[in-house]
């Protein structure tokens, strides 16, 4: 299962709470039980998409301006601590069985189920294993620049399948807000001097907007074109039309929710966890 989260955004507080109260009110007389949400999680990828979200611990230090290196192994271990890969699903899984209807989660289920499904999540499982983001950008963008050479169509089919994916394009406004929500916290530890207050940081992500949008689409692009080197067009517009079933948006509405507070709730806690490294001594 592939999400609008490639670059790891997170919702704030206040939308994730709105949406979840909305799927609570809709569905919880209908959520599935535990051992039907630990299947799903299987099933369509999204337990690897969750543990991808540890990968995106390299990026604290650049958001800080501090170098990760310079605290040794300390680093690595603080990251694994607070991005731990049972602690995130396990929160994944409590809130799903409170907010995922039966009816969504067995339409879902059954997409990703099928012969194009398990490929499919075969192809997106191997993507979200890879480590090095930046490569996996540098292939990706080859591919698009040797399809437009050519003429294809195929870029069109990455772009539609991202509106599908993230169809209230809150992408954007959810990557501003891991970084509002982690800069504050780091701020608020003592770990940064940050020269701007809260209103004032808002203000220069509103003007940086556009920019990132751009960014953020060019990104999702490229990481399509890597993922899904092995689809033929075809099999890529019917995963598309999969994708824009009210049911199948219903389940991405909720899962990107659910995966961009959790990403916003480990950055916080890194946050705060940083005051206590020391600078490694060299021996």
């Amino acid at each position: 299962m592939t999400y609008a989260s490639r670059t790891r955004p997170t919702l704030g507080v206040g939308a994730l709470a709105l949406v979840l109260a909305f799927f609570f009110s809709a569905v919880a007389a209908m959520a599935a039980d535990r051992a039907k949400v630990i299947a799903f999680l299987e099933t369509t990828g999204f337990d690897v998409a969750l543990d991808s979200i540890a990968h995106s611990a390299e990026l604290a230090p650049d958001m800080l301006g501090i170098d990760a290196g310079a605290f040794g192994s300390a680093w690595v271990r603080l990251s694994q601590d607070v991005f731990d890969r049972d602690e995130m699903r396990e929160t994944a899984i409590t809130i799903l069985e409170e907010t995922l209807a039966e009816e969504a989660l067995a339409h879902a289920a059954d997409f990703y189920a099928s012969p194009l499904g398990a490929r499919l999540v075969a192809a997106e499982n191997a993507s979200h294993r890879v480590e090095d983001d930046d490569a996996k950008q540098q292939a990706g963008m080859r591919i698009i620049s040797d399809l437009v050479a050519d003429g294809s169509s195929r870029p069109q089919l990455f772009q539609r399948m991202g509106e599908a994916i993230d169809a209230a394009d809150a992408g954007v406004k959810a990557l501003q807000e891991i970084q509002f929500r982690f800069l504050m916290a780091a701020s608020a530890a003592g770990v940064i001097d940050l020269q701007l207050d809260g209103d004032g940081l808002r203000a220069f992500m509103a003007d940086q907007e556009g920019a990132t949008r751009m960014a953020m689409q060019a990104a999702n692009m490229a990481a399509s074109a890597y993922t899904y080197q092995g689809f033929s067009d075809a099999e890529l517009d019917q995963y598309i039309d999969a994708l824009e079933h009210p049911l199948m948006q219903q389940v991405y509405a909720l899962l990107n929710a659910v995966q961009y507070e959790i990403t916003a709730n480990r950055f916080e806690a890194l946050a705060y966890r940083l005051q206590d490294l020391q600078p490694a001594q060299d021996l």
